[in-house]
């Protein structure tokens, strides 16, 4: 992801299915994307999907620090008009090489709403096991929404 994605990746997140699925709330700002991707901490991957010119998909993985040096989050979202095409799986693929094969990162974590099968379809494909339920996790179009915690583990 580069700062010229700014405009596309503020269009992305603010598509309603791509919000749907994550803790955005509407309108987030071009100039609040700048700065977030401006302002990614070193050691995080920040990378983008494009079809045909077109940027159709994010994804991240924040590295923890200290003694959780071992272990990074993900997150990753796919353009509306393009969910159930294999973007994601691209692009959870490119995440999983990096943490494992240039990263040595042992454990990926990551949270999802519980109503969202599709990204809990992807995650189980990939290898990760639920480890929790946070209850009321998110406030989402007007109600409480619970999610999963779940997590692959490199041994």
């Amino acid at each position: 992801m580069r700062v010229s994605d700014a405009e596309a990746v503020t269009t992305l997140v603010n598509l309603p299915a791509f919000r749907y699925g994550t803790l955005r709330i509407p309108f987030q700002t071009l100039e609040e994307t700048r700065k977030r991707i401006e302002t990614m901490p070193q050691g995080n991957i920040s990378i983008v999907a494009e079809l045909n010119g077109t940027l159709v998909g994010d994804a991240h993985l924040m590295r923890n620090q200290g003694r959780r040096a071992h272990a990074a989050s993900i997150g990753m979202g796919v353009h509306d008009d393009h969910a159930g095409r294999g973007i994601g799986s691209a692009l959870m693929a490119a995440l999983v090489d990096t943490a494992d094969n240039w990263l040595d990162i042992r454990r990926l974590e990551l949270t999802v709403y519980t109503d969202n099968p599709a990204a809990l379809a992807l995650y189980r494909k990939f290898g990760f096991e639920q480890e929790g339920l946070l209850k009321a996790f998110g406030f989402r179009a007007g109600d409480y929404v619970d999610a999963y915690t779940m997590a692959r583990v490199r041994v």
